[in-house]
């Protein structure tokens, strides 16, 4: 995605009138209980953790594959810029074939810094492979006991995807500490996990709403729809169907992405969504850019970045009959200028204005 074509990150007072009425037919509730030491309660039982704040510490930790000692650099000097302090597991730099390390250590980590008081959020180091193992390891009650964010992409779509279920905790699919982290990148994750706060008062508004909005957008299905934010890779969440680790897409905007992966593959796992009834309960659908998911294009640097015909016939064939709104192009996951999206946030996705929207705070 070109900068030049993007209006990029944007904060309002409220929303329109049109969008207002949008959601207002949508099933989110008011939260209506007090902010605390662990986060804030919404009365629709989930629980949005703490902002990040300066002098917080974020542990860094590997519960997929591991990584280089000097892929983490730009991540943690971004983080120290904040005025955060970084602690980095024991995991991150081990090799255990295509993992960081045996999974009842990468569990045990991960749970230790879910439960230690000094620790305020958690990033994960990269992707790969690997977090599904460790899934039947995690204490998803400790978890929602200790609210805090958990941050990352690819393979940790199913960790995301597993603690707003388990443990009905807002989690956020964002950069990895190996990302790159540009503007884009960068003022997402402040928006997201550090300015848009629920209000002291809980019967108000946010304190900001975060609108992003491109008129690059290539638009699918046009409409409104409103409803809770939950997706991620599509590889991971066909992997997780069938498992008590699947996702929950009613009354949901569905954010999906992917990468290397022919469109033959993609319009098989849009498939197995549809057969697992997964997709006709979705208000929404926001699509990423599909990286490196047309053969014919694959490396080729003098190609743009406009969404290829196979991919197109493969979405419209598969998804246009939902009658719901559906985008594409979005930068979130595989490409190097990303959004944090909240997972569990309300969301409005409106394909005539090509903006996605937050409809309340992400971190209390």
């Amino acid at each position: 995605m070109k900068l030049t074509r993007r209006t990029f990150i944007s904060t309002v007072a409220a929303a329109s009138v049109q969008s207002t009425n949008v959601l207002a037919n949508s099933a989110v509730l008011p939260h209506t209980s007090p902010s605390t030491t662990k986060g804030f309660l919404r009365n629709d039982g989930y629980i949005l953790p703490p902002s990040i704040k300066e002098g917080a510490t974020i542990a860094v930790t590997a519960p997929a594959s591991g990584v280089k000692r000097d892929e983490l650099d730009s991540g943690i000097e971004f983080l120290k810029q904040l005025g955060i302090k970084v602690v980095l597991g024991k995991c991150i730099y081990r090799n255990n074939g295509f993992l960081s390390a045996p999974d009842e250590q990468r569990a045990a980590e991960f749970m230790e810094f879910i439960e230690r008081s000094d620790v305020d959020g958690i990033m994960c180091a990269r992707g790969g492979y690997g977090v599904m193992r460790i899934l039947p390891m995690l204490n998803f009650d400790t978890i929602r006991n200790n609210p805090k964010p958990v941050i990352g992409y690819s393979d940790i779509t199913a960790l995301l995807i597993a603690i707003l279920n388990k443990s009905k905790v807002i989690s956020y699919h964002g950069p990895v500490c190996s990302s790159e982290f540009d503007t884009i990148t960068t003022t997402s994750f402040i928006q997201s996990l550090i300015t848009n706060k629920q209000s002291p008062d809980p019967m108000s508004p946010p304190i900001q709403q975060i609108v992003y909005q491109d008129s690059g957008f290539d638009v699918i299905a046009n409409g409104q729809g409103a409803g809770k934010l939950v997706g991620g890779n599509l590889t991971m969440i066909c992997s997780t169907l069938g498992t008590p680790y699947e996702i929950d897409t009613k009354d949901s905007i569905l954010f999906l992405e992917d990468v290397s992966e022919e469109p033959y593959k993609i319009d098989r796992m849009l498939t197995q969504l549809w057969l697992a009834g997964k997709l006709d309960k979705v208000s929404g659908i926001a699509l990423g850019v599909f990286k490196n998911c047309d053969p014919y294009r694959r490396g080729d640097k003098s190609k743009n970045e406009d969404l290829p015909a196979a991919l197109r016939e493969v979405f419209e064939s598969r998804l246009g009959m939902l009658k719901v709104p559906i985008v594409s192009g979005l930068p979130f996951g595989h490409v190097k200028s990303k959004l944090t999206l909240p997972l569990g946030v309300n969301a409005l996705l409106d394909a005539e204005s090509k903006s996605l929207s937050f409809m309340e705070p992400s971190v209390s």
